[in-house]
């Protein structure tokens, strides 16, 4: 039996493996612990608000004060569909843009908030969070 087409095919899939488990390795260690249910409590990491970009710190600050938020979608409700954020009721959360440099659009940061003492920062458009800390 001639099997030699079967090569490539192999080929491929090797190294799509290995590309895989390469990739894997260097992926950057989150302090977010997800279970495949989502969320795990114990496992959020904190920031303080100093140590944020200043743009950040300025949307927090708008937060704070009830607004003018210069981006039309400023305070809607972040639905936390991939539970990355502690579990609550629809309409609990709501997100705010933070002003990117050089971003053309709305960029990738984020601040998500609860309740007033509850904020959430983004950087990379809902991936990871941090508990913003005064």
């Amino acid at each position: 039996m001639n099997l030699k087409w079967m090569r490539p095919l192999f080929t491929a899939r090797v190294t799509f493996t290995l590309v895989m488990a390469l990739l894997m390795l260097q992926a950057p260690y989150t302090a977010n612990a997800y279970s495949q249910r989502g969320y795990t409590d114990a496992a959020l990491a904190e920031v303080s608000l100093a140590s944020l970009p200043r743009e950040a710190r300025e949307t927090y600050h708008l937060i704070k004060q009830g607004g003018p938020f210069p981006y039309p979608r400023d305070g809607v409700i972040f639905g936390n569909f991939e539970k990355r954020l502690p579990k609550k009721q629809r309409g609990y959360y709501h997100e705010y843009t933070v002003k990117t440099p050089g971003a053309r659009n709305r960029g990738a940061r984020r601040i998500v908030c609860g309740k007033p003492s509850e904020c959430y920062y983004t950087g990379d458009h809902y991936q990871t969070f941090k508990l913003i800390r005064e």
